[in-house]
């Protein structure tokens, strides 16, 4: 007899309901059915999904041996199930409803939906530690990348400092085919959206959402320590231009919206804010619709996790890997210690934040603006690195650069808005951090 087949014979299987049968609920369901005989050699027993639910029977996949509900949360309290798979989504309504019914009933819950375990979270995670049943969330954050298996179990031996990534693929598509073929914002985010890569609504991703969901969940994780999501400054990229994309690339930079999160000496500081990332910085070569994370830990330095981050089946590769786990027999505090254990932390003022920073000023060609400018910088005691402006326009306007040195983020703010009182200025000033790590 095969391996494989002594698997499927000898043991109990593990019984899957899943609720929702979109993109990601059905390419899960079809990555258990065609990986079967894998999963289960792996496993030591089968991964057999025995319900499922959604609005209407899917047309694409048979349900044979399936039972199958129009209404999820019956399913949760009537089908006779180990683990429910909630692919829903939403912070709110049926989705958290799903998880706590399961998880009363003593019922495993494996998600893909980082709204409710960033707003929901803490709550779940004492849920799933009173009955004694895991919470899986590996889907979260990162699509197919296993940054959480990686940050709770491989770095377990470490104290973790800081975590930094790009978490949202709309965003660094966008910014990528912006610098490769130099258009602007609002033609690439309509090509985005007719590719399918943006939303009718984009407003979650290019406005840093998504991405300070994800955060807050790799902070909490990394930390040990709650970090709700409203701690998490948030910053989207549509002011960024494509003019700015240029200078970067002069500059050595690429320009990329990242989520970071830093154990400082004053507390946690959690911001969402498109950087100019240094070529020579992992981060700054993933293009697309590509994710990255990077975790810096004491003993094990820089550890950097880069894959595809959405999609139907690097998606449903994450959630089977939290089956695979529980098929197993291994269940774990959902931030990798029980909830008892958590420390909470203060919260950084990113006033405090030391950084260098970009500045592009669009100004009248005039005699004394830059002096202005330049004493607006000096009032507030920030040192300028660099200086850029090239020729007359013959609009009268001419655009102007400025780097401005490492210094504490809040004195270049104050100066950048008395800067956009001036009369001289034409447009408001275009600010992005430079992120020297």
């Amino acid at each position: 007899m095969s391996r494989e087949k002594d698997a499927k014979a000898g043991a109990e299987p593990l019984r899957i309901a899943i609720a929702g049968l979109g993109t990601v609920g059905g390419g899960t369901l079809r990555l258990l059915r065609e990986q079967a005989g894998l999963l289960a050699a792996r496993a030591g027993r089968p991964l057999v999904p025995v319900a499922c639910s959604a609005l209407e029977r899917p047309a694409d996949q048979s349900l044979d041996g399936i039972r199958f509900y129009d209404d999820a949360r019956v399913m949760a309290a009537d089908a006779d199930y180990d683990v429910l798979v909630e692919l829903i989504g939403g912070s709110d309504g049926i989705a958290l409803d799903l998880a706590i019914t399961a998880m009363e009933r003593g019922r495993h819950v494996v998600t893909a939906n980082k709204a409710m375990i960033a707003h929901h979270g803490l709550r779940l995670a004492a849920l799933a530690d009173r009955a004694g049943v895991a919470l899986g969330y590996e889907a979260s954050v990162g699509g197919g990348i296993p940054v959480i298996k990686a940050i709770r179990e491989g770095l377990a031996g470490n104290r973790i400092s800081r975590v930094a990534g790009i978490l949202n693929g709309t965003c660094n598509y966008i910014l990528s085919t912006m610098r490769k073929d130099g258009r602007d914002f609002t033609d690439v985010l309509a090509e985005a959206q007719r590719l399918g890569y943006a939303e009718a609504d984009p407003t979650f991703d290019i406005d840093g959402i998504d991405t300070a969901h994800k955060l807050a969940i790799l902070a909490s994780l990394a930390f040990a320590a709650p970090v709700g999501i409203d701690k998490v400054a948030c910053e989207g990229i549509r002011h960024v231009s494509a003019l700015d994309i240029r200078y970067a690339e002069e500059l050595g930079y690429r320009i990329k919206l990242l989520g970071v999160a830093t154990l400082t000496g004053d507390g946690i500081e959690a911001r969402v804010y498109p950087a100019m990332v240094p070529l020579s910085f992992p981060l700054a070569h993933v293009e697309g619709v590509f994710n990255a994370v990077v975790a810096e830990g004491d003993f094990v330095g820089r550890t950097v996790l880069e894959g595809q981050g959405a999609g139907a089946y690097p998606t449903a590769s994450a959630v089977v890997a939290d089956l695979m786990d529980l098929a197993r027999g291994r269940v774990l505090p959902v931030y990798g210690t029980p909830v008892a254990a958590l420390v909470e932390q203060p919260f950084s003022n990113s006033g405090n934040h030391l950084s260098a920073c970009y500045i592009r000023l669009t100004v009248k060609d005039e005699p004394g603006v830059i002096a202005d400018v330049a004493a607006a910088f000096r009032d507030e005691k920030v040192s300028l690195e660099q200086i850029i402006q090239r020729g007359r326009a013959p609009s009268e306007s001419v655009p102007v650069v400025m780097i401005a040195h490492e210094t504490n983020e809040a004195a270049t703010l104050r100066a950048v808005a008395r800067i956009a009182r001036m009369p001289a200025m034409l447009e408001p000033p275009r600010l992005i951090r430079i992120e020297s790590r």
